[in-house]
């Protein structure tokens, strides 16, 4: 059977998209070494995103309080043409003082293409749960425990009563609360700062 010149050209096609794929996620999960951010960085962008949140959330502030650590990872990066990823540093606060720095990553495939920015805040509930995430090497959302994203609209208000899960979180932007969002996958990485 003779293949023609559209064979020769799906081939080639084939190869650059496969190529342009591995070179864009290799630059994403490179690109952290390279700019990794000071602890004073990281600290001031946790302080711009925990008032930012504030500003969204009716409750947000007692409900920050009455946690046993909050993790605030600011200016995660999400881009991907086909093959995705996302990036971003950040701290663990306990008591409103960071006690640790941690780095979340992920990757994904599917059709997507773009890049945007958000910040995620992981509420921890319980001290068992915050235990855990400590004391990982490597913890993985929806493997080493279960996360419930939190919806508030406009017109509601955090209820610290009524969410039992043991770790709850909040993804947002400048313009507030993110619907439908995930970061089931996505591992967490203390880091040296």
């Amino acid at each position: 059977m003779k293949k023609g010149p559209m064979g020769a050209i799906k081939r080639v096609f084939g190869t650059l998209v496969f190529a342009t794929c591995l070179i864009l996620v290799t630059g994403i999960f490179s690109v952290p070494t390279a700019l990794a951010k000071t602890a004073k960085e990281i600290n001031s962008e946790v302080d711009a995103a925990v008032e930012l949140f504030l500003q969204h959330v009716k409750g947000g502030k007692e409900f920050l309080h009455a946690a046993k650590g909050v993790l605030v990872i600011p200016n995660i990066v999400k881009a991907g043409v086909g093959v995705g990823g996302e990036y971003g540093e950040g701290a663990m606060r306990i008591g409103g003082k960071t006690v640790e720095y941690y780095g979340i990553a992920a990757g994904s495939v599917g059709f997507q293409i773009g890049a945007q920015k958000a910040n995620l805040i992981l509420v921890f509930k319980q001290d068992g749960a915050l235990n855990n995430f400590r004391k990982s090497s490597g913890w993985k959302a929806g493997v080493d425990g279960s996360v419930a994203f939190i919806d508030v609209g406009a017109e509601k208000s955090l209820d610290t009563i009524n969410i039992k899960d043991p770790i709850v979180a909040f993804m947002y932007g400048q313009r507030g609360l993110m619907a439908s969002a995930t970061i089931e996958g996505a591992k967490f990485t203390k880091l040296v700062r």
